[in-house]
């Protein structure tokens, strides 16, 4: 049997083969490994990931005056509790049944407001799905697994959408570092993960992925950046699968958008499934 790649495989990849082992293989120097143990940054947001203001949606949201049939809540106010939720519950990593279950009732409402029903029309070229967004809320298992690592946890997590290409982007920080102070010596690790867009005709609002390849680097040692021309990274491409086809309307790896506007994105995903909500952020916040 063929082997497909999806994101449950490749975030397995990631998980067993660099998570546990954070020297792995940048260096024979014992003392730099040690070094190398302590991935990821503190950037100008908080040591667990940027922190959205939901009073910042009240200005940019395109659809803010769009009310819910059922209980009369606009757009704004549905946004604005779901943002609530994942700063509450850091982004789902500590969520309850009974808080999973209020979140996606907000989404539900939310995709019935849905202001953007083409979203995926034009991700072959360029569109609203373009720009950097930031994970504020998941009910993806895949990702909530990663902060079962006992040395590391989620600093915060992008999808960066320049089509026709989308970069999943996991930024990691050494367990102990969120425990210290913001600003003190901070390191960070990113694992991105590179896929091809293309519009799936079988839904109007789905977009298919063909994952390409995976690239795991450091990118701050305690407090210092690490040049981009240092080999201290990995990166491999995912082998093609023989005989599958780039817009094949059966590929397992794909999302539907649920809601899209100016501010907003929540997509489900296919495999191994789980809903995301994100909010666009300056691409500088990748830097």
């Amino acid at each position: 049997m063929e082997k497909r790649w999806t994101k449950k495989t490749i975030f397995s990849i990631i998980a067993c083969c660099y998570l546990p082992n954070f020297g792995f293989a940048f260096t024979s120097n014992a003392a730099t490994q040690n070094h190398c143990c302590n991935f990821a940054r503190n950037h100008h947001h908080p040591q667990r990931g940027n922190s959205v203001s939901p009073s910042s949606l009240h200005s940019r949201s395109r659809s803010s005056d769009e009310t819910h049939p059922e209980d009369g809540a606009t757009a704004t106010e549905l946004k604005t509790e779901l943002l609530s939720i994942g700063a509450a519950y850091d982004r789902g990593f500590g969520a309850t049944p009974s808080v999973r279950t209020k979140a996606s009732s907000l989404i539900q409402q939310l995709s019935t407001l849905n202001p953007t029903p083409d979203a995926a029309e034009s991700i072959d070229t360029d569109g609203p799905l373009r720009g950097t967004w930031q994970m504020v809320w998941t009910t993806a298992l895949d990702v909530l697994s990663l902060a079962a690592s006992p040395i590391s946890t989620v600093s915060a997590i992008y999808q960066d959408i320049d089509p026709p290409i989308a970069t999943n982007i996991i930024d990691l920080i050494p367990r102990a570092q969120a425990a210290l102070p913001p600003g003190w010596a901070p390191s960070l690790t990113r694992a991105s993960v590179i896929t091809r867009t293309n519009r799936r005709k079988s839904a109007l609002n789905r977009v298919g992925l063909v994952f390409e390849s995976v690239e795991v680097r450091q990118v701050e040692v305690l407090g210092v950046k690490v040049p981009e021309g240092l080999p201290l990274k990995l990166k491999f491409d995912l082998p093609r699968i023989a005989g599958a086809s780039f817009a094949g309307e059966d590929g397992p790896g794909y999302f539907d958008v649920v809601y899209l506007d100016d501010d907003m994105l929540i997509i489900n995903q296919n495999e191994p499934g789980g809903t995301f909500v994100s909010v666009r952020v300056p691409s500088a916040d990748l830097d």
